[in-house]
């Protein structure tokens, strides 16, 4: 099999959810930091920006390829390794999980993204306080959704569905780490955190938590 090696930032959420699913796989993979703060961001680099046009991590080098995007790699490792699947099998199901995964991926994290926070800082100079706020806001309204999404659903189980892991929990468990970051009470939220709490028992999860990271800050 050719080399796996994901260029990633230990704290990136994006980043976060592709090693989870690469340790699902169970796949081998080389870990590339790419610092997003040091010298005006690594990812911003011309080395970088000719393996990324778009400044942004994670990518997944498999082979000769760079793969871009965190939710494209993902659906890339579920159809070349199959199992364990990160997709379920019913049609319907499977919408439900791309629904879930995607109120993260889509709607919450693009809105405190660093460069959305670093715009606001460089170029209107919005206080650091407010721009917590902005992140606070826009996670408590997705979680508020999720929370209701998952609560009482026939297809929730010990996972956001049914009894696997899949795509949505991937999404799930970086964006409840990035809410602990910035103070948010997560008691609203008793589903979200019975699952989240699943899936930190999984050595899949677990490995990849940002604090293991190579690139982490020691302490």
């Amino acid at each position: 099999m050719d080399q796996l090696c994901l260029y990633s930032y230990w704290r990136s959420s994006a980043s976060y959810r592709v090693r989870i699913g690469l340790n699902l796989k169970g796949l081998a993979y080389d870990i590339m930091p790419v610092h997003l703060l040091r010298d005006g961001g690594e990812q911003h680099a011309p080395s970088f920006h000719a393996a990324n046009p778009q400044d942004l991590v994670p990518i997944l080098q498999h082979g000769q390829r760079m793969l871009r995007q965190s939710m494209a790699i993902l659906e890339y490792l579920d159809e070349m390794w199959p199992s364990p699947p990160l997709l379920p099998a019913v049609a319907r199901d499977r919408q439900r999980v791309r629904a879930l995964a995607q109120l993260v991926a889509c709607d919450v994290h693009p809105l405190n993204n660093l460069r959305v926070l670093q715009f606001f800082e460089n170029e209107w100079g919005v206080p650091q306080a407010e721009r917590d706020g902005w992140v606070r806001h826009w996670i408590v309204e997705g979680f508020r959704a999720m929370e209701e999404m998952l609560r009482d659903h026939p297809s929730t189980g010990t996972f956001c569905d049914g009894d696997m892991p899949t795509l949505a929990d991937c999404c799930m468990v970086p964006q409840i780490y990035n809410a602990r970051r910035f103070g948010i009470d997560m008691t609203p939220y008793p589903s979200m955190v019975r699952i989240e709490q699943a899936c930190l028992e999984l050595p899949a999860f677990d490995a990849a938590r940002p604090e293991s990271q190579p690139d982490a800050p020691p302490g």
